[in-house]
This record gives C-alpha cells, sequence and structure tokens, in this order.
C-alpha cells in the first residue's frame, strides 16, 4: 500500500478544530472510528497497519481521521470528552458526504462508536466492534491497585512518550502486541512517537479511562459484530463479552490471540478477516425512515417547519420557548441526518408534510 492511493482532506470542528480524514478503497462506506494512537499519514507505511487498511479497502470505501490533538489533525487542543469525540466523529461524517455507512471502532475507538450509533441509528448499516469496551478502567469497580496502576502508566507517558529512545513506548508496545517481531514493534513504537505529544497522549488515556456508555449500548439498532481476542493484556476479554451482551443481537466472535491489535501472521488473522468479510458483505438493513423516529411532538414541530414558519412562530403555536424550539430542532436535525433548515423542508415536503392550504376564490356566476 502506497500514500498515494488514498486521498487526505480537512474538516473543521463547531469549536474551531481542524481534522484530517483519508480516503482509500471503492465500494460502500465504511468509517473507521479515530482513537489515539492514529496517523492518517504514517499508516499506510506501517506494517503494522497496512494488512489493515488492505483487508478494510478491499471491498469497501474505507475512511477513517486523526482525532483532535493527534496525527495530521489540530495538535495543541482540548476537549477530550466523550460528547466531543463523538461530535467529531459526526463532523468527519458529514464532511465526508456520507448519508449511511457502516462503522468500526477498534479499542478506545469502540465507545464512542457505540455513542455514535445509539445517537444516529438512521445513519448506520452495520457496527464492527473489535477489541473495544462500553466502560473506561475507572468504571470496571477497580482497586485502588488498577487506579495506581493507570497513574504510573500516565505519568511515564508524560516523561517518556516524546523521548527518542523508545524504551517507555516499548512498554504499551508489549501491552497491544505481546507477540509481535521486533520490525512490528519498532513500527508501532515510532506510531506512538509521531501521534500525538506526551501532554495529549497522557489527557486522552486519563478520559478514555472515564468513559461509560452502558446505557446507550442497549439503544443500537443496526447488525453488530464483536471480536475480541481472548488474551488481550490491553482489554480484558471480558469487555468485549460485554458489549455483545448489552447490544441487541450483537454477534460475538472469540479471537485465539493474545495482542490487542492482531498481526498477519497469527492464525487468529484469518479467523477475522473471514468474518469481517461475511458480515461487511451482508446486504444492508433497511433504512429506518427518517420521520419513523421523531416523536409525536418532534413530527408537529417539523411540519410546521415545513410551512416555512420560524422559531418564533413556531414557539408561539406551541405554547413553548424559542430554546425549547431550538432544542427540538437539533434533535429533529440529528435524527432525520441534515445539517440544515432548507434540507430538512425538502425532505419534509418530499414526504408530503408542510402543505398549506391555499384559499381559493370563486369567481361569481356571471
Amino acid at each position: 500500500m502506497h500514500a498515494r492511493e488514498q486521498e487526505i482532506r480537512f474538516c473543521t470542528t463547531a469549536d474551531g478544530v481542524r481534522l484530517a480524514y483519508a480516503r482509500i478503497g471503492r465500494g460502500p462506506p465504511l468509517l473507521k472510528v479515530g482513537f489515539w494512537m492514529t496517523h492518517v499519514e504514517y499508516d499506510v507505511q506501517s506494517i503494522v497497519w497496512i494488512p489493515w487498511l488492505s483487508e478494510l479497502s478491499r471491498a469497501n470505501t474505507l475512511l477513517r481521521y486523526d482525532p483532535r490533538g493527534c496525527g495530521l489533525s489540530d495538535r495543541d487542543v482540548q476537549g477530550f470528552t466523550l460528547d466531543r469525540w463523538v461530535a467529531d466523529l459526526e463532523t468527519v461524517a458529514d464532511a465526508a458526504g456520507l448519508a449511511r455507512f457502516s462503522l468500526l471502532g477498534m479499542s478506545q475507538g469502540g465507545a464512542i462508536a457505540i455513542a455514535y450509533a445509539a445517537r444516529h441509528p438512521e445513519r448506520i448499516d452495520k457496527l464492527v466492534l473489535c477489541g473495544a469496551y462500553a466502560r473506561g478502567v475507572l468504571k470496571r469497580g477497580v482497586e485502588a491497585r488498577q487506579r495506581d496502576e493507570l497513574e504510573a502508566t500516565t505519568r511515564l507517558i508524560e516523561l517518556g512518550w516524546g523521548r527518542e529512545n523508545p524504551a517507555f513506548r516499548q512498554m504499551y508496545t508489549s501491552l497491544f502486541m505481546p507477540d509481535a517481531t521486533p520490525e512490528e514493534a519498532a513500527s508501532f513504537n515510532q506510531l506512538q512517537h509521531i501521534s500525538a505529544s506526551p501532554e495529549v497522549a497522557s489527557a486522552m488515556v486519563r478520559r478514555y479511562a472515564e468513559i461509560d456508555v452502558q446505557a446507550e449500548a442497549p439503544h443500537v439498532k443496526c447488525p453488530t459484530l464483536v471480536l475480541h481476542a481472548h488474551g488481550d493484556a490491553r482489554v480484558p476479554f471480558d469487555e468485549g463479552r460485554l458489549c455483545a451482551s448489552l447490544i441487541p443481537g450483537a454477534r460475538f466472535v472469540p479471537l485465539d490471540s493474545r495482542n490487542h491489535v492482531l498481526v498477519v501472521r497469527e492464525p487468529a488473522w484469518q479467523t477475522l478477516v473471514t468474518e469481517l468479510r461475511a458480515f461487511l458483505a451482508m446486504a444492508p438493513a433497511a433504512a429506518t425512515p427518517p420521520f419513523a423516529v421523531l416523536t409525536l411532538r418532534e413530527r408537529e414541530l417539523l411540519e410546521l417547519i415545513a410551512e416555512g414558519r420560524d422559531n418564533d412562530d413556531i414557539a408561539r403555536r406551541l405554547g413553548v420557548t424559542n430554546k425549547t424550539v431550538r432544542n427540538h430542532i437539533t434533535r429533529i436535525f440529528d435524527k432525520m441526518g441534515v445539517a440544515t433548515r432548507a434540507q430538512a423542508i425538502v425532505r419534509a415536503r418530499e414526504a408530503g408534510m408542510g402543505e398549506r392550504p391555499t384559499a381559493r376564490t370563486e369567481k361569481p356566476a356571471s
């Protein structure tokens, strides 16, 4: 795989952060959620990620992005929260012009994928989770020793992440890929070095530890495939089982591996490839009609929007505040997968909404 095979673009979030995203391959869109160790330019040169990118783009248009603070995206940023990460995913999907697509969440990206799929059921065809979790370390009822371990880990990142000597980063590589060859380990060490600053990497690790999407997972409506390695030292196997148990109808596939990031040499890689190909090749589930997910109140409000009424008029007619109207409109746009009032009006009128009765004056009989 060569860098020239991909197309890199940029988009800007609502709070002004520039995000880099890349497109490669052809076919139905598959969006890979960004997580902290990523660099869209370097990934296509990494012996660890080349097999993944080749497989994921084999029959799909693969889109992936660097999250805020990482890779080619703006580096000196803040705002590391679940809601902000989900909003960043929304920004990339909109910028790429994706109406419906499949979603891949690996590691920390799994929780973000779950939250997005639960909040935007009308846009997701299928969901794949690999080595993922629904709850961060600090939400698992951990003991004091494990909390100390997290604190020590983040401190090590702050001290050694940016050094040329990879000794500090090798600790993380050993957790992610204990069975890596020296060449694979060196490639992964390099990715850590260039993906994010020590300060950003440490801040993200702390925030990931606090993630909890257990309440949102049962609201995922699309077909879901969950893959998890038995010996995963980074995200325990039971966390993968939990994801699968929380998402209605999810299929769980155990992988015979110790690696958090599988490598092409191991037998489990073929299991993963076989399952992925079969799952992604399935005919997409029928799209949920955008109006079917609206509440009665939201449909009433959309009807008024389609009639061309402004927020003040709508507020008076419904007996609510202008702020309540704005909040309803935000939710309606999210559910419909539209970004502007004009787009909502077009969609609503295509469905026969918003037809104002027109007065007809009859001529008197002559």
